[in-house]
């Protein structure tokens, strides 16, 4: 390709996977240098559209591995963002890219004692591919609402508080309070730590609104956070949804671009922002009592993503009815779209972000101050 003018190769490579980029790297000293560049990294994404689904295995990092347990917040631009913590209450958001093998490690400052079970963590993740920066943000409330009042009486030294807000940015290595502190979620809410989802920058959670007082009252609703005002705001849910459903039946997920509830078996679809109101999509409908299902995703055609389970012990005569993609476990699980992406390949493996000083891990336990500056 010596004949091809740099740019054309430029252009050409956009389009290219991410494993044949990587293997570019290695064969000529001016592919390393433009594959490397943070303007082709940010532009990669724009151009690459392909999506998978990710039902094999994955070699875990090395920074997911030093933890004993973790869990998914989030996928955004070919992210994975996991947190965990470990035997001595440490706790880590891992960012990782599998489509680079590289990751980046995030300690979490300020993590509630949670043995008191008075505090809970809520954490939503969001990259942008306009600029390649990330951001984490955590979010603190109150747990035991039904005890709020008594709390002072029985812990002395435990106040309560309003929701407490810090936001990391892998540009400035750094947490931080909002910018816009005015309108922080208030105490009776409730996170559901296992459902978020990111739509054009913002990001979303279910939630419930408890309210105390002769009798106990809950509302099921969505809050969002936009990455770029870092202000949140309320969205409402359909009164079936929002009263007499239990939060942990729903699940947050998109189709396309809009923002999707899954209730089980049925689909319930945002396409207005602005008036917050959701419309029933359909609803899966199996004449079959042996078999329960749930949506758990999508695919980019549109095509949800069903978990077929048997409630009896044989063959179901429904089986017929579904496309097998060779998932199967004892346990629930749901679907990421999940796009290749070079982000992250600028960054040196297993670094560690931790108060405002960056590491790279060499090895469990062995870490390195970087030499390298972050970039504010």
């Amino acid at each position: 390709m010596s004949s091809v003018p740099l740019e054309i190769q430029e252009e050409i490579m956009k389009r290219l996977p991410v494993r044949s980029l990587l293997q570019f790297r290695s064969l000529s000293k001016a592919w390393k240098s433009l594959i490397d560049s943070s303007d082709f990294i940010t532009h990669y994404y724009a151009s690459n559209q392909l999506q998978h689904l990710l039902k094999v295995p994955l070699a875990i990092p090395m920074l997911v591995d030093m933890y004993h347990s973790y869990r998914i917040i989030g996928i955004s631009h070919g992210l994975l963002c996991l947190y965990g913590h470990d035997a001595v209450g440490s706790y880590m958001a891992v960012v990782w890219n599998p489509s680079v093998r590289k990751s980046v490690g995030v300690v979490v400052p300020n993590v509630p004692d949670m043995s008191q079970d008075i505090y809970e963590v809520a954490l939503g993740f969001w990259a942008c591919g306009e600029t390649s920066d990330l951001k984490i943000v955590k979010i603190t409330y109150i747990d035991i609402w039904t005890e709020m009042d008594s709390i002072p009486e029985s812990m002395p030294d435990t106040i309560p508080i309003p929701s407490q807000v810090e936001v990391f940015t892998l540009s400035t290595g750094a947490w931080r309070s909002p910018y816009s502190t005015t309108n922080l979620p208030r105490k009776s809410l409730q996170f559901d730590n296992y459902s978020q989802v990111v739509i054009d920058g913002s990001l979303y959670w279910l939630a419930m609104d408890c309210c105390t007082g002769e009798e106990l009252l809950t509302c099921n609703l969505i809050i969002s956070f936009d990455m770029i005002s870092e202000e949140f705001k309320q969205v409402s849910l359909p009164h079936s949804l929002a009263h007499r459903i239990y939060l942990g039946d729903l699940h947050l997920s998109k189709l396309r671009n809009s923002l999707v509830v899954l209730q089980q078996d049925v689909v319930w679809i945002m396409e207005d922002a602005v008036q917050n109101s959701f419309t029933k999509l359909y609803a899966i409908r199996i004449p079959d009592q042996s078999v329960r299902t749930t949506v758990v995703g999508f695919r980019k055609t549109g095509e949800p993503v069903i978990e077929y389970v048997a409630t009896m012990v044989g063959d179901s005569s429904s089986s017929n009815l579904f496309n097998n993609v060779e998932i199967s476990g004892m346990l629930s699980f749901y679907v990421y779209a999940y796009t290749e992406t070079l982000l992250l390949l600028d960054q040196p493996d297993s670094t560690i972000y931790n108060q405002g000083k960056r590491y790279i891990l060499q090895g469990l336990g062995n870490m390195h101050p970087d030499t390298g500056k972050v970039q504010g």
